[in-house]
């Protein structure tokens, strides 16, 4: 029997995306609940899977090709079933079939249980070759992670390397030389028009600071790993943010946003850090909720799983939505100082640079101190340089006196 697979609902508002990735070829038999697709929106990449097996009929669509909600993706010969899919934030796929109804060995074997693992691990698995059915997940709820596949990985027999030849020249050349041209993705055309956004209806003025953290530095170090918990890295953007969270109670202003259509300023009565992690796709940012809730390991630990769900393409959308302030980290590749763009519609955003050693003054003496550069971007519509100053000031004196993070409430 003839099943046409359909692009389900990607998530709220989302009716379109652009293939990334087609997982099978024409021919190729599949279990149930096997990604087929790699489907980009907006701000994720999620894997399409088939909740039945059979045989790939005829493939419907393309890599870069843009599909709508509803779009046949793959024509299957196969019999319906209606498994959980293998990915919750894709809701159910619809099929178009016949209504024959399968034999019993056909049932077992198309309602075989989904493999818990997210669209990079996948994707990972099919790199090294490795059989995601024999893999037992260490991740929440017994999820393959990326860490399980590689691991799986190191214990087959590797093939030698065959060098790669270089991509073939395409032929297309511009006034001075070869060019070679490259379609915006989904995530990138995203960032561009909300930066373009910002940019336009912002007034934006940038504040640069140097933080003193050799005592948070030495402090950092001594806490022992099992403190902080499996998996998860006590870095000094835990602190950062910690700093930040509490800063924001002190001065609302920065925790605002401006509703333009009734000239009003919107105060937060909570604090949701954005933190920008940067992705093979694009800089995506993940909301941090109640932050200012949040002891340092707390913090930690949930910057950890954020940025490894965001890396995996495992997230839901709903993660990037209701941030307050958005924090970014330039150190975490290099840079010391830059003017960040503000998330509209939040009022500022604070970019943290690489921390280094220098030599400073400490009365009259000069010391070996490790400084952190800070600009902090704001919405001048909004924010006085006085009042962004002294958000600053203290964001500062806390990196500067560590113990403080650790006893405020």
């Amino acid at each position: 029997m003839t099943i046409d697979l359909r692009l389900p609902e990607l998530g709220e508002n989302v009716q379109s995306g652009d293939v990334v990735g087609v997982l099978v070829h024409e021919g190729d038999t599949i279990a149930a609940n096997d990604g087929v697709i790699e489907v980009e929106t907006e701000k994720a990449v999620v894997e399409v899977p088939c909740p039945f097996a059979g045989t790939v009929a005829k493939i419907h669509v393309r890599k870069g090709q843009t599909i709508k909600v509803g779009e046949t993706l793959l024509t299957i010969e196969s019999q319906p079933v209606k498994p959980e899919p293998a990915s919750a934030d894709l809701g159910a796929v619809e099929a178009v079939s016949e209504g024959v109804v399968p034999s019993a060995a056909a049932q077992a074997e198309m309602m075989a249980t989904p493999i818990a693992a997210g669209p990079e691990a996948r994707r990972v698995a099919r790199e090294l070759g490795v059989d995601l059915a024999h893999l037992h997940g260490t991740g929440k709820g017994g999820r393959i992670t990326v860490e399980d596949v590689r691991a799986a990985a190191t214990l087959k027999p590797q093939p030698v390397a065959v060098p790669q030849k270089p991509p073939a020249a395409t032929g297309a050349v511009d006034a001075y030389g070869p060019v070679r041209r490259e379609r915006l993705t989904a995530i990138r055309r995203t960032i561009a028009a909300q930066m373009s956004k910002s940019a336009a209806i912002i007034p934006h003025v940038t504040n640069f600071d140097d933080a003193d953290i050799t005592e948070l530095e030495e402090m950092r170090k001594t806490v022992p790993a099992e403190y902080v918990g499996p998996g998860a890295k006590l870095t000094a953007m835990a602190f950062v943010l910690r700093a930040v969270a509490i800063s924001l109670r002190k001065h609302a202003v920065l925790n605002a946003s401006l509703d333009e259509d009734t000239q009003e300023i919107v105060f937060k009565d909570y604090v949701n850090l954005g933190v920008a992690v940067d992705t093979p796709r694009g800089l995506i940012v993940p909301v941090l909720r109640n932050a200012d809730q949040m002891s340092v390991l707390h913090i930690a630990r949930e910057l950890t799983t954020l940025a490894t769900r965001v890396r995996s393409a495992e997230f839901k959308l709903e993660e990037l939505r209701g941030g307050t302030f958005t924090v970014s980290n330039l150190g975490a590749v290099g840079g010391l100082y830059s003017t960040p763009i503000i998330n509209h519609p939040e009022v500022a955003i604070l970019l943290v640079g690489r921390a280094r050693w220098v030599a400073a003054f400490r009365g009259e003496d000069v010391e070996r101190r490790m400084m952190m550069p800070l600009s902090l971007s704001y919405d001048h519509r909004v924010v006085d340089g006085a009042a962004a100053g002294r958000f600053l000031n203290d964001v500062v004196a806390l990196l500067q006196s560590p113990a403080g993070l650790l006893l405020t409430n």
